[in-house]
């Protein structure tokens, strides 16, 4: 489930191994990509964590983000 905190939507994802949480990661960034808007993450092993905000509207969350989240969770 995303939270929307300090002016940005993060969620952590789990998965059962590093190549799963990469596989989705490279998912991820088609599609971000794609909607050009990249987000900021991080991977440890099978987790990856993101965090959504807009740079060009001053680091908040806007439908941009909203937008990318609900298409990262799609990916699942």
């Amino acid at each position: 489930m995303w939270k929307e905190e300090n002016n940005q939507l993060v969620r952590t994802f789990e998965f059962k191994d590093f190549v799963a949480a990469f596989s989705f990661m490279t998912r991820v960034a088609f599609v971000a990509e794609k909607m050009n808007h990249h987000p900021e993450w991080s991977n440890v092993y099978n987790k990856v964590h993101i965090k959504l905000s807009t740079h060009d509207a001053g680091n908040v969350v806007t439908d941009k983000d909203r937008k990318l989240a609900e298409a990262i969770d799609k990916l699942l």
